[in-house]
């Protein structure tokens, strides 16, 4: 089978990190080859950009220099580790792709949907997901799940605004690219929210294996 690029999407609080380790778990419990990694980050210089961004302190940084520092983060991740995974037919589960740029700082940062599209495809070499799940959680059930988070960072710590409007972004990601996007109900127990992504990736892993 050939290699699987599936990225998890959502707003903050939406239990992307607890939902993809699980996934992970199970998919090699089946005994497939898995990867489960994250953006911004995933590999050393990402993660040293991902520090960068996402430091409370750096509160003068421009959106769009915040823009092609995810961009820049993306590209580096993608070369480095998710193709040469999928080369060796590996299953790669990412959180986070380039269509949370296009709600955080597309629409988030007012800088336009198809200006970080532009952006990030000349970076990935237009490269998408064979299949993003998007955890959709309803706006105020994930603000107040990330006012209990102990370390806020920079984005954590944006104005109501801001969130509300990475919302909207978010929204327009799911019209845009409904071929690909699965959505799946966050607000329901973790056990239905595992199942319910489980079998979304499966049923893209049986077709694959039909295919060759």
């Amino acid at each position: 089978m050939k290699g699987l690029f599936i990225t998890f999407e959502g707003p903050d609080g939406s239990g992307k990190t607890t939902v993809t380790n699980r996934i992970c778990d199970l998919l090699a419990e089946k005994g497939y080859d898995v990867i489960h990694t994250r953006e911004p980050g995933g590999i050393v210089i990402a993660e040293q950009i991902r520090n960068v961004i996402l430091d409370p302190k750096n509160t003068a940084m421009d959106p769009k220099t915040e823009a092609l520092l995810y961009a820049a983060s993306r590209r580096q991740h993608l070369v480095e580790k998710v193709l040469p995974a999928m080369k060796e037919g590996k299953i790669v589960i990412c959180e986070r792709f380039l269509d949370s740029s296009l709600a955080y700082q597309g629409f988030g940062r007012q800088l336009g949907f198809d200006e970080v599209l532009g952006i990030n495809l000349f970076a990935t070499d237009n490269v998408y997901p064979d299949l993003t799940i998007y955890l959709d959680v309803d706006e105020e059930v994930g603000l107040s799940r990330l006012k209990d988070r102990e370390n806020k960072d920079r984005l954590d710590q944006e104005s109501i605004d801001f969130h509300h409007r990475v919302s909207e972004g978010y929204r327009a990601v799911l019209e845009r690219f409904k071929d690909r996007i699965r959505i799946v109900d966050a607000s329901k127990p973790l056990d239905e929210v595992v199942n319910a992504s489980l079998n979304e990736v499966l049923k893209l892993v049986d077709q694959r294996k039909t295919e060759g």
